[in-house]
């Protein structure tokens, strides 16, 4: 709520239909047609790095979390050996 207050007082809302002809026509005029294939690309890898490494994050810490149930399920049944 706070944040449409602020965007109401600013004037500031997505960009419309002729907004982004004139930021495309803009980034044409300044990449040029050759350099913006090779800034996709760019971009294209590194938020495939950036998910790759969130993945791999994510693995790391589901694994340390099922490491420690399993630690703490082992050390349960060996001091309460007569529940099995």
């Amino acid at each position: 709520m706070l944040i449409a207050i602020f965007n109401t007082l600013l004037m500031i809302s997505m960009p419309g239909g002729t907004e982004w002809i004139l930021i495309v026509l803009a980034v044409l005029i300044l990449f040029g047609g050759r350099k913006i294939p090779e800034f996709m690309r760019g971009l294209g890898k590194g938020i495939r790095e950036f998910n790759d490494a969130k993945t791999n994050v994510k693995k790391e810490i589901e694994e340390g979390m099922n490491e420690k149930d399993t630690k703490e399920s082992l050390r349960e049944k060996q001091t309460n050996p007569s529940s099995n």
